[in-house]
């Protein structure tokens, strides 16, 4: 699942006329270069749940094949990252599947993160997240998520602690943690913290360079780190 239904305040003035999954960096909308990640990671079909400006995501997806798309239509109410998930569960399926925030942008390592990712989600895990370092991701500048145990095992950073790790946007779920979650609007959030109350809320390292592209700033040194990658 793909998550393009927000409504992109903080890249003002970009997201005046243009959905932020439509934003481009590096001469490519950030949706594209989530879906080119899903695609090379051999995804059959990506549900991108759409709000915000849809009509315009909808034309933009219209002829894409590689992932097939599915859209899940919040025309009517935008339900958050939870809720979305709820919404769009029909269409995802009984299996566990890679759920992606639209905007989330990353610099490959030695081996690609999302094959990774589902190789290292096992029977013992309702979620297992990607996550980058505080700091040294590019365009980051909160205090990080969370604290990973050895066995790779999340808890939330303390209240003015500096965690380690920052959330990536990636992340592989089970969709059966969904069968008693909340009804309408509510943030996946809710759903880390049922996992990892349950010790069953782990993470995965990302390898590679992490973006954080929220604001037009960030669009700047993204593009310049993209560019330096690949001279």
């Amino acid at each position: 699942m793909v998550l393009a239904a927000g409504l992109g305040t903080r890249m003002r003035p970009l997201t005046d006329t243009l959905p932020k999954p439509l934003v481009q960096v590096a001469g490519k909308a950030l949706i594209d270069h989530v879906l080119d990640r899903l695609a090379d990671a051999a995804v059959a079909t990506a549900v991108v749940n759409v709000h915000h400006m849809a009509d315009q995501i909808e034309a933009h997806l219209k002829g894409r094949t590689r992932p097939r798309i599915a859209i899940s239509d919040e025309r009517g109410a935008l339900l958050d990252t939870g809720g979305g998930v709820v919404k769009a569960l029909p269409l995802l399926g009984a299996e566990p599947f890679f759920h992606m925030n639209s905007d989330t942008l990353w610099i490959e390592g030695v081996t690609p993160n999302l094959p990774r990712l589902a190789a290292h989600f096992d029977a013992g895990m309702d979620i297992l997240l990607l996550l980058a370092s505080t700091t040294t991701s590019i365009g980051y500048e909160g205090r990080g998520d969370f604290v990973m145990a050895p066995d790779g095992r999340l808890s939330r950073r303390a209240e003015r602690e500096v965690a380690p790790f920052v959330y990536a946007g990636a992340a592989m779920i089970r969709p059966a943690l969904f069968a008693d979650a909340p009804k309408g609007k509510f943030s996946l959030n809710t759903m880390f913290d049922r996992a990892m109350e349950a010790g069953r809320l782990y993470g995965l390292r990302l390898e590679g360079t992490w973006m954080h592209v929220g604001t037009p700033e960030a669009i700047r040194a993204a593009e310049a780190a993209i560019s330096e990658s690949v001279i």
